[in-house]
C-alpha cells in the first residue's frame, strides 16, 4: 500500500538534488532569434536562443538550443550549455594575456586590465565573461555583428588561454608550479 510518507518524500526528493555544497550556476540568455522556413503550405516558425551558462569562478559553457516555443529553445539552450562547460584559465580577477580569436566572420580581441578597471565589453562578449567570472577586461569586437560568432569567438579565445608560468614549465620538461588558492 501507498502511504502519504513516501509521496511527500518524493516530492522532497525531486526538488531538492543535494548540491547546495556547489556555487549557483549564472545563466544568461545572450539572444533570442524567430526563424521562419517557408514551405508550400505558409511558413514554420521557429525559435533559438543562444544561452551562456557559467559558475564565476572560470567554468563556461555555450550552446544554441533550437525549438518551436521560446520557453523550450531556453530550457534546451541551457541544458546544452551545461553539458558542454569547460575550464577557463584565470588570473585573479582577468585573463593571463592578451589574444585574438577569429570564429567565421567575428574577430574578438581581450585584453587583460588592472584591478578595478571593470569590464569593457558589450553584448555578447560581457554576458560570456561574466558567466566565466572575469571581471577586469578590455575588449573589441571587429567584423561581423553576428552575435553567436561573437559569443563563440569569445568563448575559443578563452578556451585558448594558458597560464604563463605552467607552460614554461610544460615547455622546459619541468613539473608545473603549484599555485596557491
Amino acid at each position: 500500500m501507498y502511504s502519504g510518507g513516501d509521496r511527500e518524500r518524493g516530492r522532497r526528493d525531486r526538488g531538492d538534488r543535494g548540491d547546495s555544497d556547489e556555487a549557483p550556476l549564472i545563466e544568461r540568455v545572450v539572444q533570442i532569434r524567430r526563424v521562419a522556413k517557408v514551405v508550400a503550405g505558409g511558413g514554420h516558425l521557429s525559435f533559438t536562443a543562444l544561452v551562456v551558462v557559467g559558475d564565476g569562478q572560470g567554468t563556461l559553457g555555450v550552446h544554441l538550443g533550437k525549438s518551436r516555443a521560446v520557453p523550450d529553445a531556453v530550457r534546451k539552450g541551457t541544458t546544452g550549455a551545461r553539458k558542454n562547460m569547460r575550464k577557463v584559465v584565470l588570473n585573479g580577477t582577468t585573463i593571463p594575456h592578451e589574444i585574438v580569436s577569429t570564429y567565421n566572420g567575428a574577430t574578438v580581441l581581450l585584453k587583460p586590465a588592472s584591478p578595478g578597471t571593470g569590464m569593457i565589453a558589450g553584448g555578447g562578449v560581457r554576458a560570456a565573461l561574466e558567466a566565466a567570472g572575469v571581471r577586469d577586461v578590455l575588449s573589441k569586437t571587429f567584423g561581423s555583428s553576428n552575435t553567436i560568432n561573437i559569443v563563440k569567438a569569445t568563448v575559443q579565445g578563452l578556451e585558448r588561454l594558458r597560464d604563463p608560468k605552467a607552460e614554461i614549465a610544460r615547455r622546459r620538461g619541468m613539473p608545473a608550479p603549484v599555485t596557491g588558492a
